[in-house]
């Protein structure tokens, strides 16, 4: 069983920057895929980045491709999502996720002021 636990979000303004967490409760380590996806009101969720938990191998939308950085600490079970030059564009409700093992989190709230 997979249990993400997401914190991090907040308002920002345009050009800020901000970190999400993902906490991954797992009873013993999985080489798993954990990503990051995003819903705006309205749109579809959009798959924003992901990384393997074991070879740290990384992916990302175009549309965040040189702002956005994900990262995982192992010994925290831990995936992070590092946001520069967050555009208005870039709000919406920020979800993790392990889509092989069928487990997300709740959630969380980011909103960029212009």
């Amino acid at each position: 069983q997979v249990q993400l636990v997401e914190s991090g979000g907040g308002l920002v303004q345009a050009g800020d920057s901000l970190r999400l967490s993902c906490k991954v409760l797992v009873r013993a380590f999985i080489n798993m895929k954990v990503s990051w996806s995003r819903q705006a009101p309205g749109k579809e969720r959009e798959l924003v980045a992901d990384i393997t938990l074991s070879g740290g191998r990384t992916s990302y939308a175009d549309s965040v491709k040189g702002r956005f950085t994900i990262s995982r600490d192992n010994a925290k079970n831990t995936v992070y999502l590092q946001m520069n030059s967050l555009k208005p564009d870039d709000t919406g409700v920020y979800y993790c996720g392990a889509g092989a093992y069928g487990a997300w989190g709740q959630g969380t709230q980011v909103t960029v002021s212009s």
